[in-house]
């Protein structure tokens, strides 16, 4: 009998902190967080710009304990928030603020992090959502991390809520990535035989002075150099509490899956990490309007026809995990569009940004 208990959810979201005159990003010099941890303890912290809030969940027992706790988190922060006059919204880029007017925050990190790399960590104005899922060992998390390599771009074409950088429509939905890719060590992560192989990589690039630590390692995907979960790190912070949900039971459910196959001594077809950047950029330019490579047919085909197909493949363990409520709103995300359709839809309607951002706003606490 497989222990479908042991893929505890932990989620961790990071937000934009607004001016409500504005609506431009703004410092908070830390206020927020500091008055947020008198009532969420740690579960709030400060990121390396000042703009942004970081909140984190509790280790979730199941998707419904973890909806709860996004939802705490939100409700909490925005009216922390909007006691000190500031308003906070969930975007994975800003749709007008420039990076170069925003502060960093005073901390010896993150001035190691801006000392080395320069311009490309103070342009990192982004806002991303990480979900972690519990593993039984290490082992078990290397062997899962590399099967769900394949599915990250369909999930992330899910998530894609950036289409707008410093004032400029992209062209892509998920603009987000672009900004990150300029860092080292980011992107789809290579395939590893043993865990021992990828903790010798960590060892070499520690040996050889390349980072202090393995959480210098930015993948979308890694094994978490400190707990026992696989950390996925690929998605834009969605712009609602359900599409967040959604997305976390969504990476849950394939974990179960590929564990559930590995003990009938089965397991996912391994494809290389160059095939799977193909459909990470599709992902990344069009979303969920695009056409993935299914690389087992060797063709294209319509992304929401593989979003149906992914949950066909996890159909089995989504009972036992307790998530096929959560799961059967994916049907209607697929209708109404990512957050990112629907920043371009108010901005098509409107032509003006500021309205975009009011959107962005009137959703952080939508369905809560």
């Amino acid at each position: 009998m497989i222990n479908y208990q042991q893929f505890t959810l932990g989620i961790e979201e990071e937000y934009m902190v607004l001016d409500p005159q504005s609506r431009e990003l703004k410092s908070h010099e830390q206020k927020i967080v500091l008055e947020g941890q008198k009532i969420i303890k740690d579960k709030v912290k400060a990121e390396m710009h000042q703009a942004v809030v970081e909140v984190g969940t509790d280790i979730c027992k199941d998707i419904d304990e973890a909806l709860k706790d996004v939802a705490t988190l939100r409700n909490t922060i925005s009216h922390v928030a909007g006691d000190l006059g500031f308003a906070m919204g969930a975007s994975g880029t800003h749709p007008f603020s420039h990076w170069e007017s925003q502060l960093i925050t005073d901390h010896v990190r993150y001035s190691e992090i801006v000392n080395e790399l320069q311009e490309a960590a103070r342009s990192n104005l982004i806002f991303g959502l990480h979900v972690h899922v519990g593993m039984e060992s290490r082992e078990m998390a290397n062997h899962i991390a590399n099967s769900t390599r394949y599915f990250l771009p369909h999930i992330y074409a899910l998530s894609t809520n950036s289409p707008f950088w410093e004032g400029r429509l992209t062209g892509y939905k998920s603009f987000r990535t672009k900004v990150f890719d300029k860092f080292p060590r980011t992107g789809i992560p290579e395939y590893f035989d043993t865990i021992e192989d990828y903790d010798h990589y960590v060892k070499m690039l520690v040996k050889t002075n390349c980072i202090d630590n393995a959480k210098k390692i930015w993948w979308d995907l890694r094994v978490h150099p400190f707990f026992n979960t696989v950390e996925f790190r690929i998605c834009d912070v969605p712009m609602t509490t359900h599409e967040t949900i959604i997305i976390a039971a969504l990476f849950q459910a394939i974990c179960a899956k590929i564990y559930k196959l590995r003990t009938t001594n089965l397991n996912f077809i391994q494809y290389s990490r160059a095939l799977i950047n193909e459909n990470k950029w599709r992902a990344s330019r069009y979303g969920i309007d695009g056409r993935l490579i299914d690389f087992g047919k060797e063709e294209e085909v319509n992304t929401r026809v593989l979003i149906y197909e992914l949950l066909d493949f996890v159909d089995d363990v989504v009972d036992q995990l307790g998530s096929r409520h959560i799961l059967n709103l994916i049907p209607n995300l697929l209708e109404t569009g990512t957050g990112a359709d629907r920043q371009m839809k108010v901005y098509q309607e409107t032509n003006s940004m500021v309205a975009v951002v009011d959107y962005i706003k009137s959703q952080f606490l939508y369905g809560i």
